[in-house]
């Protein structure tokens, strides 16, 4: 039999897996990781290395920074030096001994040891200032935006150097949210531009280390920057919704890249949800997609849910599948 590692590596490569890949089952994340980007735990308010300011309220499904005057950090981008200041990426080695030591017990046979970096270039551009003033920026300041964009790279590249030399990762799983569910927040050329330059250092850089796997999360449609995926060095796209068209995009792209969705969270993972409920998305979204460079997982980013049980529940209904299928 097939680990789970061995398994996804004959799906993404077209060879002859035994079952699908049951969501992140190949990953085993090394979150001890010392970083500054944390967001605030549920019902907290609280502020990350960045200075930026988060709030997940009670009973709200995530949190997001606090865009208010007091707390806005960037509050123009053309002095984004003035108000910008990267943390430090130099720990000392006892933070590190939790991950070092997680990272260690791995059996690497079975499983890829996976380092974790969230948010994304995109996605600190917009918690440092909003979303519209970031989008606005990249028309009106595309210069500052350019200097802005190149400090964060920057910072990345010097964390990964340290996650690199502490944990020696096999894969990573990067966030950064590209798009709404119907439309990417930016045009193409636009990314093409500002973000595609970024992410080629920043995944070369890992890939240049011995990282085997890039996993990018974008829970979102994306179709049209898949291409740039490609280009950048990302093997799996994860949390590609089904507003997306999945099978041709495998059809097209699918000896490149991965999609890793399909199950749409938000369509599952509510109150009152069910088992059967579950079975019948990922059934159908299953023999749409079929066994090569696809691999069914509900769209959030990471191995959990936002209501109880779902995400267990969506792995019972993935290995039910498997035996109906294979």
């Amino acid at each position: 039999m097939l680990t789970a590692r061995q398994n996804l590596v004959e799906t993404i490569k077209g060879g002859k897996p035994e079952r699908f890949v049951k969501q992140f089952e190949f990953m085993e994340f090394i979150m001890e990781a010392p970083v500054e980007l944390a967001m605030a735990p549920p019902g907290t308010t609280a502020k990350n290395g960045w200075g930026i300011t988060f709030s997940w309220p009670e009973g709200q499904l995530g949190a997001f920074p606090v865009h208010d005057q007091e707390h806005l950090v960037l509050k123009e981008i053309t002095d984004w030096k003035k108000y910008v200041t990267a943390p430090s990426v130099i720990y000392p080695e006892d933070r590190w001994a939790a991950a070092v030591e997680h990272a260690k017990a791995v059996d690497r046979t079975e499983k890829f040891v996976a380092a974790f970096f969230a948010p994304g270039v995109f996605e600190l551009t917009h918690h440092l200032m909003t979303m519209e003033e970031a989008l606005m920026a990249l028309y009106e300041e595309p210069e500052a935006m350019h200097e802005l964009i190149d400090y964060i790279t920057d910072y990345e590249l010097a964390y990964a150097k340290e996650l690199i030399a502490h944990i020696h990762p096999d894969a990573l799983f990067h966030h950064d949210d590209w798009g709404s569910q119907i439309s990417t927040f930016i045009a193409p050329s636009m990314f093409e531009e500002f973000l595609l330059p970024a992410y080629k250092k920043i995944y070369g850089f890992y890939k240049d280390n011995g990282v085997e796997l890039i996993v990018h999360h974008s829970d979102s449609y994306a179709a049209t920057l898949v291409p740039y995926m490609i280009e950048m060095g990302i093997d799996i796209w994860q949390g590609a919704m089904n507003t997306n068209n999945l099978p041709e995009l495998i059809q097209k792209y699918g000896q490149d890249i991965t999609f890793m969705g399909g199950i749409h969270s938000g369509v599952v993972d509510r109150p009152g949800w069910t088992k059967e409920e579950i079975y019948q998305e990922t059934k159908k979204v299953c023999e749409q997609c079929g066994k090569l460079a696809f691999i069914p997982n509900l769209t959030q980013g990471m191995h959990m849910s936002s209501f109880p049980g779902v995400y267990e529940t969506t792995d019972e209904v993935i290995d039910q599948l498997s035996r109906e299928m294979f």
